[in-house]
């Protein structure tokens, strides 16, 4: 199961440069999680500064 992002997002796409297999992209006003193309590496979890990235 892939990393989520919940409504805490703000859209300040720090997750989407630390993304090494670019799973994250913008929908909407948040960023959101290919579940597909996710490797659960976790690096999106440091990055996003206000934590809105759930564990699988």
């Amino acid at each position: 199961m892939a990393y989520t992002i919940n409504d805490d997002c703000t859209n300040c796409g720090a997750c989407d440069d630390s993304c090494p297999v670019d799973a994250i992209s913008e929908k909407g006003d948040k960023r959101v999680i290919d579940p597909d193309l996710c490797t659960d590496c976790g690096a999106c979890v440091d990055a996003c500064p206000v934590d809105a990235i759930e564990a699988p």
